[in-house]
């Protein structure tokens, strides 16, 4: 089952700055949850006019499904949220740089601005591998900032795959 932790509470006045750690923490706070079922410890939020209105954590492992991570499945809360798949208007905060799957969804979704922490050197699709969310050949290029709160993205990273190695998982 899918946990999209439906907010209904007001909206959010922050300045720029103070408001993108705000809703970052919100991510971090759900690859915390990913963390403690033992999936790898992402989380996204999406936010439009200072709400969050979709998130989501990876659940790749509970749910059996390749494709459930949590950019795709807060995109997924948020477009139910808002009865539209277009999610103009709207801020992706993810804690690690999306993949090529999930960069796709952000451009279908076309979702105005992404926020992420940690870079992903071995799947990033925004400027690690590949630079898919600038592409100016494609029809939508987000707004992009990176590095907000890194360090607390990439440690809890560090904390789950030390882990799976010291269990001999791969």
């Amino acid at each position: 089952m899918v946990d999209v932790h439906k907010d209904n509470s007001n909206s959010l006045d922050l300045p720029g700055q103070d408001r993108d750690e705000y809703f970052m923490k919100q991510a971090v706070n759900l690859a915390i949850e990913a963390l403690e079922h033992d999936e790898v410890p992402v989380g996204a939020v999406i936010v439009r006019e200072g709400r969050i209105i979709g998130r989501g954590f990876n659940q790749r492992q509970m749910l059996a499904d390749p494709t459930a991570h949590a950019e795709i499945l807060a995109i997924t809360a948020a477009a139910e949220a808002v009865g539209d798949w277009r999610l103009t208007g709207c801020t992706l905060y993810v804690t690690l740089e999306p993949c090529l799957m999930c960069a796709g969804a952000i451009i279908l979704a076309r979702i105005d601005r992404v926020v992420y922490g940690a870079t992903d050197p071995k799947a990033g699709a925004v400027e690690s591998l590949y630079q898919v969310l600038s592409d100016t050949r494609l029809n939508h290029q987000p707004q992009l900032r990176k590095g907000v709160m890194e360090a607390d993205s990439a440690a809890l990273l560090v904390e789950f795959f030390r882990k799976q190695r010291a269990m001999g998982k791969k």
